[in-house]
């Protein structure tokens, strides 16, 4: 099953963890009421129920359908092979819905398809069902070292990743006003930083672990143990997140 999207959106859609309101927004005065009140509200409720029923389909698609068409194509006596083929080519759908939605072609959606059809080319001449299997932590990487990178700007990945939610809960004017926190208060430019190092070493890190698996363990039990190795390393990430965010009063 492939991790690009799921790691793509879950920097879009979660970085806010256990819930949409959990984003570091503000220490709890001035904006935090900004865009939420009279008739901004029900806007609000609408962006955040849209929000989770994102994160409902990521779900599916992302790992319910590829894990489970795995498992069922080997029960039903289907080689390795075709059965990892067969997750992958399920998500081609799911990134050409996005690409339709956005009306535009995501840099990061091509890419996974690129990876995907190399990651097949590469297996079709070597033989190896590994191969699939490590390209995952290609895809990984990529999304880790891009997101260290970020820190590098004058917007770390954290910042960017979080201003759909800052919008569902504050609105546009206190997005403004959380955004121009970044160029008058150090500690806030701090914690994003920090928070956004961690992001990144904790995607490098599953992409390390992946191939440690890829070539330590039987092929069929990779699919599982993978995912459930994601979701280990992302519960922890998440449950960093909203501990750091409510220890230094960030928030909302």
């Amino acid at each position: 099953m492939t991790t690009a999207n799921r790691g793509v959106h879950t920097m879009e859609a979660s970085s806010t963890p256990q819930n949409a309101t959990d984003v570091p927004v503000t220490d709890g005065a001035g904006t935090a009421g900004a865009g939420t009140d009279g008739g901004d509200a029900p806007a609000a409720r609408r962006r955040t129920r849209a929000l989770r029923r994102r994160l409902a389909a990521q779900l599916l698609f992302e790992l319910v359908i590829p894990l489970g068409s795995y498992y069922g194509l080997r029960a039903a006596g289907a080689g390795q092979w075709l059965s990892m083929i067969a997750g992958g080519l399920l998500l081609l759908p799911w990134i050409g819905y996005g690409i339709v939605r956005q009306r535009r072609v995501e840099a990061m959606a091509v890419f996974t398809l690129s990876l995907v059809v190399a990651g097949t080319l590469l297996s079709l001449i070597t033989g190896s069902p590994r191969v699939l299997m490590v390209r995952d932590s290609w895809v990984t990487a990529a999304i880790g070292f891009w997101v260290l990178g970020t820190l590098l700007t004058r917007r770390p990945f954290i910042m960017a990743a979080s201003r759909g939610v800052v919008i569902a809960k504050v609105g546009e004017a206190g997005l403004v006003a959380w955004e121009g926190r970044w160029d008058v208060e150090p500690m806030f430019r701090h914690h994003l930083r920090l928070i956004t190092a961690v992001w990144g070493s904790v995607f490098l890190l599953d992409a390390v672990l992946r191939v440690v698996l890829a070539y330590a363990i039987p092929v069929d039990a990779f699919p599982l143990t993978s995912t459930v190795l994601w979701l280990a390393l992302l519960g922890g990430l998440l449950t960093f997140h909203n501990w750091y965010i409510t220890r230094h009063g960030l928030k909302l």
